[in-house]
């Protein structure tokens, strides 16, 4: 039997939950420790672990703890940077959730603390665990439409405005922008399944309906960004973030470094809620319809004629247990077995980086006139550092 793994949660409320698929006492894998600012969710924490279950306000007092090996950090997208590097610089190895940062410096800053202290980082792409993603990244590794050389994303967020724009996400300043927040998944799935990065970006979309709502909380209470069928259409939507900054609809387009083409559309405030990708190759293309496992089917066209809605082949995806289609207890074990055992993982540091990045320079591009971005690179050490804990 390994030796113990000892882990924290800063940020137990909310996304924290995803850690409860981490405390497994019978592997020798515990959840010992929590850090919130909010008394309720870490008394909720200390309910579910146990009386001597450490908890505390102060993320600094955890991170101070010797006998803790590793954290979750689930905060805020404008902590992530701070959190992290406390952590990479206590000692521990770290579960980001994404995106990484809300800058590309931000990122940097973590991979290269990360390379100094030799530890370990794995960031939050569950999308890369989700049934659907890996059937399509299955067939196309395959050979089934050979050499990729397009891909396409149409993102419809039906929740927009009671996930985004209620809370912090809608300020700029703590989001960066939507295009990077919400974008990230689908930013580095295009990236997975394309077998590149972006090396050039360009972008258009604006504020273009919720800025246009005038009713607003203040900014002494805490948005409700609980969903309701109830709240349609999106004119009527009220309590509104104080500050609403960042765009609505947003459209990119990415030049990759091996040569693909990529686009990426995302609206906030469409009647329905799914993710669309299309993946073009150079013998024939694939496609999603739905992203729920047990309702989700990939078409594959592979022959040429005119209009054909059901493709040559239909993949059906199962029904899976755990959050987010699977995914989740999916990526909690993987980054497990990657701190405690050296197994190799799926998710990137290095294509976190990248959505990141990708997501950063868009929202620039969009905000000075869509002009074009070019994506600074990582050095090849820090990719050679990471790259090698990573299943290609």
């Amino acid at each position: 039997m390994p030796e113990e793994l000892r882990i924290g949660v800063i940020g137990t409320g909310g996304r924290g939950g995803l850690a409860t698929h981490a405390h497994k006492p019978e592997e020798g894998v515990y959840l010992k420790a929590g850090a919130d600012t909010n008394e309720k969710a870490l008394s909720q924490f200390k309910e579910k672990y146990g009386p001597d279950t450490f908890v505390t306000t102060d993320y600094r007092k955890l991170l101070e703890k010797k006998d803790i090996d590793a954290v979750f950090i689930t905060t805020p997208d404008f902590l992530h940077e701070e959190h992290a590097v406390a952590a990479l610089e206590s000692g521990k190895d770290v579960y980001l959730e994404k995106p990484m940062a809300i800058t590309v410096d931000g990122c940097d800053r973590i991979l290269e603390t990360a390379l100094l202290l030799k530890r370990k980082v794995c960031v939050g792409h569950n999308m890369r665990h989700m049934g659907f993603v890996r059937k399509m990244k299955e067939l196309i590794d395959e050979g089934r439409i050979g050499e990729v050389k397009a891909g396409w994303c149409r993102h419809f967020v039906s929740y927009g405005c009671d996930a985004y724009f209620k809370d912090w996400h809608a300020d700029r300043s703590k989001s960066a922008s939507l295009l990077l927040q919400k974008g990230a998944h689908d930013i580095d799935v295009l990236h997975w399944l394309c077998r590149g990065f972006s090396k050039r970006v360009t972008a258009v979309g604006g504020l273009t309906v919720y800025g246009r709502i005038t009713d607003r909380h203040s900014p002494s209470e805490r948005g409700d960004a609980s969903w309701s069928c109830e709240n349609w259409p999106p004119l009527s939507q009220k309590g509104l973030n104080p500050v609403v900054n960042v765009e609505d609809i947003s459209m990119m387009l990415m030049e990759l470094d091996n040569g693909v083409f990529a686009s990426y559309q995302q609206c906030h405030y469409t009647p329905d809620a799914w993710r669309n990708y299309t993946i073009i190759g150079t013998e024939g293309r694939l496609e999603n319809f739905g992203n729920s496992p047990g309702e989700t089917f990939i078409r594959l066209w592979n022959r040429r004629y005119g209009y054909n809605p059901c493709g040559d082949e239909n993949h059906f995806i199962p029904q899976a247990a755990g959050g987010h289609g699977g995914a989740d207890p999916n990526i909690v074990n993987e980054f497990i077995n990657y701190v405690r055992d050296g197994h190799k993982i799926t998710t990137s540091a290095i294509a976190a980086r990248y959505s990141v990045a990708a997501g950063y320079y868009a929202a620039q591009s969009l905000r000075q006139g869509s002009i074009p971005y070019e994506i600074p690179p990582v050095s090849e050490e820090i990719k050679d550092y990471f790259m090698r804990d990573v299943i290609t």
